[in-house]
């Protein structure tokens, strides 16, 4: 929980409450910006780096596996070391680990440093929560926060138009390098006007354990997945780390049962809706990231897209969310939210099979944009939906840590989804290649270009240097290779369809859909369990927060290998004013900032 004084919010300055709010605006935002801006990157980095398609792979996946591995304990470090402190460290952390990737020599040295990032970002973002929270008393809370959430909702859509423009105008290295700057002045911002604050005698365990076998149990499948297509399966660099992450991931299961302050809860997934609703969420979130994650490539490696371009392509998407998402959440509210948690994923898979009809020359007003549009209305009537009935079957006392928990899972889905299907797309591009190239004679330059292609498995080839036959079967083995994955993610996006219709119940607790509009793309949702209190300009009690830029972060194509420019956003809820619902279970207080406890006295809260 925030282990923050909720007194020392009212000895704030007027000044010093603004500038906290702007470090913690600048921190996330260029977190947010950095995160999305990479994938639109991806294919100049291959270019000057090397690696092919597994380079590319673990440039997204290095970020998503430490920030997926610690994101549930990263809040917890700021009870035991204060906000202040952990929040200065993980923007220092991020600032100089942003430097390193800028100069990066090889794509080792890149992924290496982009799992540091991810690290990094797991302190940023919760403890920029606890900063504004400790600046601000509970009348101001629910604007800054609002603010907050508002500005790292921008910097997740401008972020592939950014890094679209730096890759064509000057280099990948510049979205890197671009952090620095921004670092610095967030660092001085810290150090002018976030209070320090003097650590309480009691604080929460860190389940250090459980992110330690969280983060080895992931890294051992995915390393076996990406090492697949170039040493079999039969390798014991294959077979090896896969049965090691298996039992590691067991290992923390165990350790989870036993430990008596887990970061995941496992009395949680007992319930129907809670457990459905979770492997619902990895089935989706793991068949839209994989979408994401090839279409990018798609377009610039195969079809021909400048980086910019392929940046702006999906931005309808973007749109048709931020224009109708809380709409149909208001009506998942009146008529139930389980035949839109079915449905909805199955016409989004009838937009992802639309894009079955792409070739190597994609016409976007007649091909890719009817695709998007139809995957865009079946994704707005799904994830607001499906965050509401999750966190509905938890009890009030577990909202915070289930919305955390669901978000989590959704990380991890494109994880292990980018992993698995870069392995099927690259054997079935090898298969297509060996059997349009069979009889075919290769000179010296044609067999280098097929070699290199293998490796990047989305390519185009230079006819000139190979001969037209060689590049026409390049690029529709690229094409089938494409089609195989876009496949493999309909299939699991509409595979989460059927696990609604069949397993979801219609919620037992009310948690309004309208409420979660961006689902746990923009991050952790609204819990009406816990409101702000009545007010002139809050009649209703509602919780105050920006409801409709949420939204504006789903899909600039940057995302993902990660959905992974934001984390989640908070519920605005009190603190300290409803003593008969807060305290150290508080919903508001656990998830992305689980650990932060609140001790209680007769007369309030203090740190």
């Amino acid at each position: 929980m925030l282990g923050i004084s909720l007194t020392a919010a009212s000895t704030t300055s007027d000044r010093g409450k603004r500038l906290a709010l702007l470090a913690a605006i600048m921190g996330s935002f260029v977190a947010g910006l950095d995160a999305t801006a990479v994938n639109v990157a991806l294919p100049a980095i291959r270019g000057d780096l090397g690696g092919g398609l597994a380079g590319q792979q673990w440039v997204s996946n290095a970020y998503l596996l430490t920030l997926g591995s610690l994101i549930l304990i990263g809040g917890s470090l700021g009870d035991v070391f204060g906000e202040r402190r952990v929040f200065s460290i993980g923007v220092a952390g991020f600032g100089l680990v942003s430097l390193l990737c800028s100069i990066a020599p090889s794509i080792g040295f890149l992924i290496a440093c982009r799992a540091l990032q991810g690290a990094f970002g797991a302190l940023l973002t919760p403890s920029a929560l606890a900063v504004i929270i400790s600046a601000f008393p509970l009348s101001e809370r629910g604007a800054a926060i609002g603010s907050w959430t508002a500005w790292g909702a921008i910097a997740t859509v401008i972020g592939p138009l950014v890094g679209g423009y730096l890759v064509g105008a000057v280099s990948w290295r510049l979205i890197f390098a671009i952090n620095v700057p921004f670092v610095l002045l967030t660092l001085l911002l810290i150090s002018h006007a976030v209070p320090g604050r003097t650590q309480g005698g009691a604080h929460a365990r860190v389940d250090w354990l459980g992110a330690f076998l969280t983060f080895v149990g992931l890294a051992g499948p995915v390393l076996a997945l990406i090492r697949e297509p170039s040493v079999g399966w039969a390798s014991p660099q294959v077979w090896g780390p896969a049965l090691a992450g298996v039992i590691l991931l067991g290992a923390f299961l165990v350790h989870e049962r036993r430990t008596p302050e887990p970061m995941l809860p496992l009395g949680l997934f007992k319930r129907r809706n809670f457990s459905v609703g979770n492997i619902q969420t990895f089935t989706m979130y793991g068949g839209l990231s994989v979408c994401f994650f090839l279409l990018v490539l798609f377009l610039q490696e195969v079809a021909g897209y400048s980086a910019l371009q392929s940046g702006l392509a999906s931005m309808p998407v973007t749109l048709i969310m931020f224009g109708f998402s809380k709409r149909t959440g208001k009506l998942a509210d009146r008529l139930g939210s389980r035949w839109f948690m079915g449905f909805g994923p199955l016409i989004a898979a009838l937009g992802l099979a639309l894009m079955l009809r792409l070739n190597a020359h994609v016409h976007y007003v007649t091909e890719l944009l009817p695709a998007l549009v139809v995957f865009a209305i079946g994704l707005t009537c799904t994830v607001a939906p499906l965050t509401a009935t999750v966190l509905a079957d938890a009890d009030e006392s577990n909202a915070g840590i289930a919305s955390g928990i669901n978000n989590a899972i959704a990380r991890i889905a494109g994880l292990l989804a980018i992993a698995a299907v870069g392995a099927v797309i690259s054997t079935q591009f090898s298969v297509a290649l060996d059997h349009r190239l069979a009889g075919v004679p290769l000179s010296p330059s044609a067999r280098a270009a097929v070699r290199q292609a293998r490796g990047q498995t989305l390519a185009h080839v230079d006819a000139s240097r190979t001969g037209p036959v060689v590049a026409h079967a390049v690029q529709s083995a690229s094409v089938y290779a494409f089609h195989v994955g876009v496949g493999v993610a309909a299939t699991l996006v509409a595979l989460g369809g059927l696990l609604g219709l069949a397993g979801i119940r219609n919620p037992r607790r009310v948690v309004r859909s309208e409420d979660c509009a961006a689902g746990q793309f923009a991050g952790q949702p609204l819990d009406p369990a816990l409101e702000l209190p009545a007010s002139p300009s809050n009649p209703d009690r509602r919780p105050r927060l920006v409801s409709k830029i949420g939204p504006l972060v789903l899909f600039s194509v940057g995302v993902r290998g990660g959905f992974a420019g934001m984390d989640p956003l908070p519920a605005v809820h009190p603190v300290g004013e409803l003593p008969g619902r807060m305290g150290p279970q508080s919903p508001h207080l656990q998830g992305q900032c689980r650990g932060h406890r609140l001790r209680w006295r007769q007369r309030g809260a203090v740190a």
